[in-house]
């Protein structure tokens, strides 16, 4: 079996570079959506209520479910083509 060329390292390099770019960004993007949804601006204590806690979570779930929806609609529609 052959190893891989440098050309194939450095587009498999670049792919992977890409995906972490995208998970990073997807993740940056979450943490500002819940963040703005569920935190109380007044900050009143050091650890999260049990109100924000559940809005947390609860948001989060439903921005990982979104986002596994939409990857599926996307890649059925790139097969399709």
């Amino acid at each position: 079996m052959a190893s891989p060329s440098q050309a194939e390292l450095a587009k498999s390099l670049a792919m992977a570079q890409q995906e972490l770019d995208y998970r990073v960004d997807l993740f940056n993007r979450m943490t500002s959506s819940c963040f703005e949804k569920c935190m109380d601006r007044r900050y009143k204590d050091g650890e999260l209520n049990v109100g924000e806690h559940s809005c947390v979570d609860r948001c989060c779930a439903k921005y990982w479910q979104v986002t596994g929806i939409v990857g599926q609609m996307l890649g059925a529609q790139g097969q399709g083509m």
